[in-house]
């Protein structure tokens, strides 16, 4: 066969393959609705398993990659989860007849939100400056024009001004559930009492993940307890069709370990590309020499390097408790270069020791769900 002849072969092979991965997709949908009617759960960790050990057992017997055949298999069964939770979100229905006030929608993770909640079948409605008349909700540019007369009102605007929102909410007293999606909470804190004092049923959330997430699936929305009501289980419900990993803590709790859990891995990925860059040495002539511990780094960093720097420097300013994982980092570095320094072998093994021991029982949670 000619060169074009084997091309036109392999575009051949490449429709079938995307007819099929749509007809696949068809049937995650039917089997979404199957248990749904018998109360199965979407996610079936055993069934996954069994999927991939098979695939890799028929990859090897056809001369195919077992691994290749795993990262295929795993692709299309994350596509599948996707299908399933989407469609069990919306048969959920549980916003059907009620309305949805976004105030931040135009937002990225407040956009999250609106289609979030479009998708159970509210009627949402969306309130930014910058936002335009479009599906899945009808706009306003000023939130303070609403007649506040929503079942549920989410603030998704910046730290800097969500307090004050916050504080106006509780002098207008609406009847509906308010909550903020914030990732910080501490700084919120006034505003948030405030609320709970005017009898509004208030809680707090922070989704764990970016405005890009399709699949919720391993990922956790933490919940703040304010004991103000139904609020707390009515915004919970929300997220009950999904596979989302609910958790529930206090507001003080949630900054003190928010500070590691966000602050710490910016400032470690802030401090990465800031010494490459002060470095001298140029990235591409780097990246040709990279090894798979540098390039899985300089993947995380080249991806916080393209987030928001008003909204990161929030994080480490506005927290209570950001200083301590600093000061941590700051003493860490200083130790690994005292070790290295002074040709400390010992102490450099006892680093890499203590450091296996700390994160074996993450890597073991993490094997268990892959």
């Amino acid at each position: 066969m000619t060169l074009d002849e084997l091309r036109t072969q392999l575009n051949d092979l490449d429709r079938r393959l995307l007819e099929l991965i749509a007809e696949r997709q068809t049937a995650s949908r039917e089997v979404a609705r199957v248990k749904r009617a018998t109360g199965y759960p979407t996610r079936d960790y055993a069934r996954e398993r069994e999927v991939i050990v098979g695939a890799r057992a028929r990859a090897a017997d056809l001369g195919v990659s077992p691994e290749v055949a795993e990262n295929v298999m795993r692709l299309l069964i994350r596509t599948s989860l996707t299908t399933q939770e989407q469609a069990s979100v919306s048969a959920h229905g549980a916003g059907s007849g009620l309305r949805a006030l976004v105030i931040g929608g135009a937002g990225k993770i407040g956009g999250w939100f609106a289609h979030f909640l479009a998708s159970q079948g509210y009627a949402v409605e969306i309130a930014d400056p910058a936002a335009s008349a479009a599906a899945p909700a009808t706009a306003m540019a000023d939130w303070r024009d609403s007649a506040l007369g929503h079942d549920l009102i989410v603030v998704a605007t910046p730290l800097g001004v969500t307090d004050s929102i916050l504080h106006e909410l509780a002098r207008r007293r609406p009847a509906g559930v308010v909550f903020d999606v914030g990732s910080l909470k501490t700084p919120l804190r006034a505003g948030l009492a405030a609320l709970r004092a005017a009898g509004v049923r208030v809680t707090s959330v922070h989704p764990m993940f970016g405005p890009n997430t399709e699949l919720l699936s391993g990922r956790h929305v933490i919940f703040i307890d304010l004991d103000a009501g139904d609020a707390l289980e009515r915004v919970r419900a929300l997220f009950k069709p999904t596979m989302v990993e609910q958790v529930v803590m206090g507001l003080e709790d949630h900054d003190r370990l928010i500070a590691y859990v966000l602050g710490l891995s910016h400032a470690l990925n802030i401090a990465f590309f800031t010494a490459l860059a002060q470095s001298g040495e140029a990235a591409p002539r780097l990246v040709q020499m990279s090894s798979t511990t540098f390039d899985a780094q300089f993947d995380i960093a080249s991806e916080v390097a393209k987030e928001s720097p008003e909204l990161y420097f929030e994080i480490q300013r506005l927290n209570d408790y950001g200083a301590q994982p600093l000061a941590a980092l700051a003493q860490a570095l200083e130790t690994l270069r005292e070790a290295v320094a002074n040709n400390d072998q010992e102490g450099f093994t006892a680093l890499m020791r203590r450091g296996l021991e700390y994160t074996q029982g993450r890597r073991e949670l993490r094997a268990r769900r892959a």
